[in-house]
């Protein structure tokens, strides 16, 4: 079955109403460089251990493992969005660290050195999460951007990677199902594609879930 990230959510309320609504897991967004959805890591806290046991990912900027680790002990979730690219050998540290913990590693797709990049981490990572945002800019974006990115690069990383893939990047109702077919994701995470005025909207949010449970 498709896994359903809601990301981006803001309060209890929300977090109950992506659950009830079908999501299989919700982002939680900590300190970002930039993009919507950052709240406070005392408020992902609270959300994580009401909603338990659904899955819920702590989304950080943090690269260093030392650092990832104090956080998470701060917010307890069940699982880690690495929203950006550790140094090399981090991942395997990182696991041993907290071996319970989903680790998944955000591959910005920017081009074909994306595949690389996401072959490599594949062989630590417990999931992968295609995005479209660009670490390389003064400012970096690493997610929220609404964009959609190429598609057939991240139809070669789902079809190689080896680990449940979740797609990201300018999804929306109107397009999940389509996105699905084309790259073959095992899963989607979806933020401004399911809000109205930076609110989380039932109607967008039960048509999404309905067009990519469908796939």
């Amino acid at each position: 079955m498709i896994e359903i990230k809601i990301c981006c959510i803001s309060s209890h309320d929300e977090a109950r109403l992506a659950l009830d609504a079908g999501a299989n897991v919700l982002g939680l967004v900590s300190a970002m460089p930039s993009g919507p959805g950052v709240i406070d890591e005392s408020l992902i806290a609270s959300i994580a251990s009401t909603v338990a046991p659904a899955q819920t990912f702590l989304l950080t900027s943090l690269c260093e493992v030392d650092a990832i680790i104090v956080q998470h002990q701060r917010c307890r979730t069940t699982g880690i969005q690495l929203c950006d690219a550790l140094p090399a050998g981090s991942l395997p540290h990182l696991r041993d660290a907290l071996p319970a913990v989903r680790l998944v590693q955000v591959i910005h797709v920017v081009g074909e050195a994306s595949y690389d990049e996401a072959m490599l981490a594949a062989a630590d990572a417990d999931a992968l999460l295609l995005d479209s945002g660009n670490p390389s800019l003064r400012t970096k974006e690493l997610g929220g951007t609404g964009r959609v990115h190429d598609w057939s690069i991240s139809r070669r990383i789902c079809a190689d990677a080896g680990v449940p893939v979740f797609l990201a990047g300018g999804l929306r109702p109107d397009n999940v199902a389509d996105a699905l077919e084309q790259v073959g994701a095992s899963g989607v995470d979806i933020c401004s594609g399911v809000r109205t005025d930076g609110r989380l909207d039932r109607d967008k949010l039960t048509r999404f879930i309905a067009a990519a449970r469908k796939t």
